[in-house]
């Protein structure tokens, strides 16, 4: 058993890195309409993050997916961009 597994996580200055894979707990809200024979919608709070499918349930996965994959771009693009020391701190929404 390693003495300690935190170590692993740490880069060369010794900051902890976490890799982000879930969305946050805080909601979001997706504006969804019938259009045709689509259903189309989108992430009210993040931009990019859009679908269209053939049902309501199809979309409802298609943006669930979507919203996570560019909150992991973002938190991947924020950690790559930090240089030296440097802490991750929970901001109340």
């Amino acid at each position: 058993m390693p003495e300690n597994r935190d170590a692993e996580n740490r880069d060369a200055c010794g900051c902890a890195r976490r890799a982000y894979t879930t969305v946050m707990s805080s909601p979001f809200t997706a504006i969804v309409q019938k259009d045709g024979d689509w259903w189309v919608g989108w992430a009210k709070e993040i931009p990019g993050v859009n679908a269209q499918e053939r049902t309501r349930e199809e979309l409802m996965e298609s943006l669930t997916e979507a919203l996570r994959d560019i909150l992991e771009l973002n938190a991947e693009d924020a950690l790559e961009s930090a240089s030296g020391q440097y802490e991750e701190v929970s901001l109340p929404v």
